[in-house]
């Protein structure tokens, strides 16, 4: 008698269902991986006592202001506001001791922004509360705690708005009078293991999901059924047992001749959109701080960084982090990128003034990073001028990255990878990213899309991938991290691996062939007609900049 068809294979949605159940943080979290998640948690006092002290109106103090002032008792539950106030919470950290030797991280949560700051002044990392994907609320208080810990002191600069501003919805306007709650303030130990399980089983449920019917699909699927069965909450043998079962599954490799994506952590930050000037200077401290910590905690990492008008307010406002970011530059993990001031709209502006975006970016990366950029670097613009290839070459960059175009909505635009050609048919190499995002999350359905949607892969086979919160920053998260790591050479799907964007362009300068040229400008669908009721706003900007041109040809004649 032939072998029945499993149940497994028979139903397979319904394992899918089990195994999207294991993964969910709702009704079944006191049985599944969650439960198991952290070793020890201690909150309130001795291990966490909290001091604030709020700014008047919408000022925001530095540090070196806002620690000489009267702090008042707070408790977990406080309500942060109005929209755009600081508060400074002071905390007094007290490691228990039943967390000695322990890796303890500082879980924080005031439901908005947040800076986390040394009690000597020194910017440490950003904070994004409120859940959603940009969550991000744990800090490293030591990698090691010691048998008598002393008390540490930490300082928190809470912002009250979320990571696109203080609007109803993405683009709505600003609610005034918005509050947010500190819903968590604990320490935690992290159970390593089943957080390490935690991420195999996000692949292996993302595999079996997107690569249904595949042999690798299936093999995924009965991977993640297996270690459900041998997880048991509370067991650490039955996790480690469950480890195995993950590591055989990811041991099978994909093969050389895979598609190669090139990714690159990033947080495009928007240096006017949905909050004040201030906040945007705050957020570039949050968002690159953070990405500081994780170059410590993975060597491999790279991270990429635009605008050099964001790079000097960093440099002003935060010396200290501009000159860490400064070394990290010099060891190739954090790459200032772009040649411009800032991304720039580049339907507007007259070509004199977008030669003066690279003139002086160029020249601020050249004096402060020691090189000029290749790299052109816009991905969210409403439109591409046909003057651009030729300024860009003059500029001494070659390459152009960009992103939005990918997203016409009415005629798609045919090329992913090449040569975009000027008016004086000057050329630069142009490459959008086949995902179809610069704030990617390192997903699998991602990976797949950067193969299925890449419209030159006959003539390139290789792609690049931005991964990271952004618009309003963020970042990359250590979860994203933690997923490219498992997916970098794995059977059934493309490989990926960290990299500089310019190892990405000239691997196509050597290896593409016949790759399209584009002539003229590139228009985009999706935001046509942003300036047709701005008609003041377009007329004002040509009168500037001719004004400009007057004054500066004068001053010229008036120092001869």
């Amino acid at each position: 008698m032939d072998k029945p068809m499993s149940y497994l294979q028979k139903h397979p949605s319904i394992t899918r269902d089990r195994v999207a159940k294991f993964l969910a943080d709702g009704q079944w979290k006191d049985v599944n991986i969650h439960a198991s998640l952290y070793e020890a948690r201690a909150s309130g006092s001795p291990a966490i006592e909290l001091e604030m002290w709020s700014a008047p109106g919408q000022d925001r103090p530095t540090f070196e202001h806002a620690v000489k002032q009267e702090f008042a008792p707070i408790q977990v539950g406080h309500m942060f506001g109005p929209s755009w106030s600081t508060h400074w919470v002071r905390m007094k950290v007290q490691i228990p001791a039943e967390m000695e030797g322990k890796h303890v991280r500082l879980l924080f949560d005031p439901s908005c922004e947040a800076l986390v700051w040394s009690d000597r002044g020194e910017p440490l990392q950003g904070i994004t509360g409120d859940g959603g994907d940009n969550y991000h609320v744990d800090y490293t208080v030591t990698k090691k705690a010691k048998r008598d810990e002393h008390v540490r002191v930490l300082y928190l600069e809470v912002g009250c708005n979320g990571m696109f501003g203080n609007g109803g919805g993405l683009i709505g306007p600003p609610q005034e009078d918005r509050t947010f709650r500190l819903s968590t303030a604990d320490l935690v130990v992290y159970n390593d293991n089943a957080w390490a399980l935690y991420y195999d089983m996000e692949i292996l449920a993302a595999m079996a999901k997107n690569l249904q019917d595949s042999p690798r699909g299936w093999q995924a699927l009965v991977a993640a059924n297996d270690i459900i069965n041998e997880f048991s909450v509370g067991d650490q043998k039955s996790i480690k047992s469950a480890l195995n079962i993950s590591a055989k599954f990811f041991a099978a490799q994909g093969g050389q001749g895979n598609h190669q994506v090139y990714a690159i952590g990033n947080c495009h930050i928007d240096t006017a959109w949905l909050w004040p000037y201030d906040e945007t200077k705050r957020k570039i401290a949050r968002s690159w701080s953070t990405q500081l910590d994780y170059m410590e905690r993975y060597p491999e990492y790279r991270f990429a960084a635009s605008q050099a008008q964001q790079f000097e307010w960093l440099r002003t406002l935060y010396p200290s982090l501009f000159k860490r970011i400064q070394e990290k530059a010099k060891t190739g993990q954090f790459i200032p990128i772009g040649g411009t001031w800032i991304e720039m709209d580049c339907n507007i502006p007259s070509g004199e003034s977008l030669a003066r975006q690279f003139l002086l970016g160029q020249r601020f990366y050249k004096q402060h990073f020691g090189q000029t950029c290749d790299v052109f670097w816009l991905p969210d613009t409403f439109g591409y001028s046909s003057q651009l290839p030729q300024i860009v070459r003059l500029a001494g960059a070659k390459y152009f990255f960009t992103q939005k175009l990918s997203w016409n909505n009415i005629n798609k635009f045919p090329h992913t990878t090449f040569q975009w050609a000027g008016l004086d048919g000057s050329s630069v190499l142009t490459h959008m990213a086949p995902a179809n995002t610069y704030t990617a999350q390192v997903t699998v359905s991602d990976l797949i899309n950067s193969v299925k949607q890449h419209k030159d892969v006959a003539y390139s086979n290789e792609s690049l991938y931005l991964y990271g919160n952004g618009d309003g920053g963020g970042g990359p998260l250590e979860a994203m991290i933690e997923r490219l790591d498992r997916i970098k050479d794995v059977d059934g799907l493309p490989r990926i691996k960290h990299a500089h964007p310019n190892e990405f362009y000239e691997h196509v300068e050597k290896t593409a062939r016949d790759l399209v040229t584009w002539k003229g400008e590139l228009y985009f669908e999706l935001h046509r007609g942003t300036y047709t009721s701005q008609a003041r706003t377009k007329q004002y900007n040509r009168q500037a900049e001719l004004l400009l041109r007057d004054v500066e040809m004068l001053s010229v004649v008036a120092q001869s």
